[in-house]
C-alpha cells in the first residue's frame, strides 16, 4: 500500500511538473498576442482621436485625448469635399470587382478541381502564373491597352484591372478548397437528377462558403485601399475613389491634418465593419483549410 501511495504521489508530481512548462508557454504566447494586438490597434486609436483635434492640438499633444469631441472636422469633410461621392465610388468599384472575382474564379476553380481533363494542371499553372508578376510592372502597356479600348477614366477600366489582379490568388484558394470536398455528395446529387449547375450552386458552393469569404476579404481590403491604379487611370474628380479623393485635404504648403484624419477614419469604417461581420467565417475558413 505504501508503494502504491508513493507511486501515485510521484505520478502527480510529475504531471504537475509537466503542466508547468505548458502553462508558461501558453502565458508567453498570450503576452505576445496582446503586445501584437496593441501594436496593431494603437495607431488606429490615435487616428480616430486625431480626427477630433485641430492642427494645433495634433502637433502639441499628438497622443493625448482631444480637448473636446467636436464634430467640426466631420462637418468640413461632408460639406466642403466630395467625400460622399468618393465613398460611393469606392463602394461601387470594390463591390463590382469582388463580385466578378468571386464569380469567375469560382467557376474556373470548380472546373479545375472537380472535373478530370487532360490539361487541368496546365490550366491551373497558367492562372497561377499571374501571381508571379505584379501588375504594376506592366502599367505602361496596360495603360496603352485601356486607352485603345477607351477605358481610361472609367469605372469599367478600373474594375477590370482589379479583377485581373485578384483572379490568380482567388483561383489558387478556391481550387485547393474545392479539391478537399468529398465527391460522394455531388455523385449522389447527379444520381438524383441534379444538373451540373445545380450541383455547383446548391451543394458545392455552400460548403465552400468559408473559402469564398477568405477570397472576398483578401481582395476587398487591397482594392478599397488602393491608391496607385486610380491615380493612373482616373482623371475626373467625380470618379475618384476614397484613397485618391482624400488627397484634396493635403495642400502644397499646408495640410489640415484634423480633417485628413477624419476622412481616413470614415474611409476605414466600412471595410472594418465588413471584416467584423465576416470575421467568424474568415477564421473558420482558415482553420478548415489548415485541417484539410
Amino acid at each position: 500500500m505504501m508503494s502504491l501511495s508513493a507511486a501515485s504521489t510521484t505520478g502527480e508530481t510529475q504531471a504537475r511538473a509537466g503542466r508547468r512548462p505548458d502553462m508558461l508557454k501558453n502565458g508567453a504566447i498570450q503576452v505576445l498576442l496582446l503586445i501584437n494586438a496593441f501594436i496593431m490597434v494603437y495607431p488606429l486609436v490615435v487616428m480616430v482621436l486625431s480626427s477630433f483635434k485641430t492642427n494645433a492640438e495634433i502637433f502639441t499633444s499628438p497622443f493625448a485625448l482631444p480637448a473636446s469631441f467636436s464634430l467640426a472636422n466631420v462637418e468640413k469633410v461632408l460639406a466642403e469635399t466630395n467625400f460622399v461621392r468618393y465613398l460611393a465610388n469606392s463602394v461601387g468599384v470594390t463591390g463590382a470587382a469582388v463580385l466578378l472575382i468571386l464569380v469567375f474564379s469560382t467557376m474556373a476553380a470548380y472546373a479545375i478541381a472537380r472535373y478530370e481533363f487532360r490539361f487541368s494542371s496546365l490550366v491551373l499553372m497558367f492562372f497561377l502564373s499571374g501571381m508571379t508578376v505584379p501588375l504594376k510592372l506592366a502599367i505602361i502597356p496596360l495603360f496603352i491597352q485601356l486607352d485603345t479600348l477607351h477605358l481610361i477614366d472609367t469605372y469599367a477600366g478600373l474594375v477590370l484591372v482589379y479583377v485581373a489582379m485578384g483572379i490568380p490568388s482567388a483561383i489558387f484558394i478556391m481550387t485547393g478548397f474545392l479539391r478537399s470536398l468529398p465527391r460522394e455528395m455531388e455523385e449522389s446529387a447527379r444520381i438524383d437528377g441534379a444538373s451540373e449547375w445545380k450541383v455547383m450552386t446548391a451543394i458545392m458552393l455552400p460548403l465552400a462558403r468559408p473559402a469564398l469569404v477568405i477570397v472576398a476579404i483578401q481582395n476587398a481590403v487591397p482594392i478599397w485601399n488602393d491608391f496607385f491604379f486610380p491615380l493612373i487611370l482616373i482623371n475626373s474628380d467625380d470618379r475618384k475613389t476614397l484613397p485618391q479623393g482624400l488627397t484634396v485635404f493635403m495642400g502644397e504648403f499646408t495640410t489640415n491634418w484634423g480633417v485628413l484624419f477624419t476622412g481616413l477614419s470614415l474611409a476605414a469604417l466600412p471595410i472594418t465593419l465588413l471584416y467584423l461581420v465576416l470575421s467568424r467565417q474568415f477564421i473558420a475558413g482558415i482553420t478548415q483549410g489548415a485541417v484539410k
